[in-house]
């Protein structure tokens, strides 16, 4: 539902990666990551301490080479709270690679703690403009039962796409990653609504398994 583009150093409009007297990084997404690195960030350190929002994420800081990863394992709150438990302010500022579009408000919570946070526009997420035909097709022909969504924009995007579909969405199950994403979701008809009980892709494809047991 959504294409990624690094975005380049001349078009960040300011938004540059500076390291200067940071403690350490936050990733939010595993994207984040991925756009951190093509942009030459850390400078070939990978002793920066990193902190994650979940594990997905801190994978891919681990398969970068990071040597000191730490995942909150939920959601931008569950990572702000872990970053205070285990820094202080007075350690240095922390620099937030990001997207221009960001689920929460993880710099909003942690300057009201004390904390210098330094977002760093990296990369942006598009839309898809249409579902592709093989897709319409399954869901024409009643060959798509569940459909995993993990994030508002995905769910939203999917929802614009699928106009004139009403009636096969009703159809299928839907998986979603937290309660944000099935709101983004329900303005169509779906057989059945299911939220992981935590914002994690382990708690999603636990709920996943549960119900393929349960057919």
């Amino acid at each position: 539902m959504l294409t990624i583009r690094f975005i380049k150093d001349s078009a960040r409009k300011g938004s540059t990666l500076n390291e200067r007297g940071v403690q350490g990084v936050l990733f939010t997404s595993a994207n984040g990551v991925r756009a951190y690195m093509a942009a030459g960030g850390s400078g070939g350190r990978r002793n920066l301490p990193v902190f994650t929002v979940g594990d997905r994420t801190a994978d891919e800081a681990r398969s970068c080479g990071f040597e000191s990863v730490r995942s909150a394992n939920g959601d931008v709150e569950s990572l702000a709270a872990l970053v205070c438990a285990e820094t202080t302010p007075e350690g240095g500022a922390f620099l937030h690679p990001a997207g221009t579009a960001v689920a929460g408000d993880l710099a909003g919570i942690l300057s009201k703690r004390g904390y210098d946070v330094r977002r760093a526009v990296l990369y942006e997420a598009r839309p898809a403009n249409a579902l592709s035909t093989e897709t319409r097709a399954a869901l024409c022909d009643g060959r798509i039962d569940v459909i995993l969504f993990y994030s508002p924009r995905t769910a939203a995007a999917f929802v614009r796409l699928a106009a004139g579909l009403e009636s096969a969405c009703a159809t299928i199950e839907i998986l979603c990653l937290s309660q944000a994403v099935a709101e983004a979701a329900q303005a169509l008809t779906w057989r059945r609504v299911i939220v992981a009980p935590n914002p994690t892709q382990a708690d999603l494809l636990a709920a996943l398994d549960e119900r393929l047991n349960g057919l």
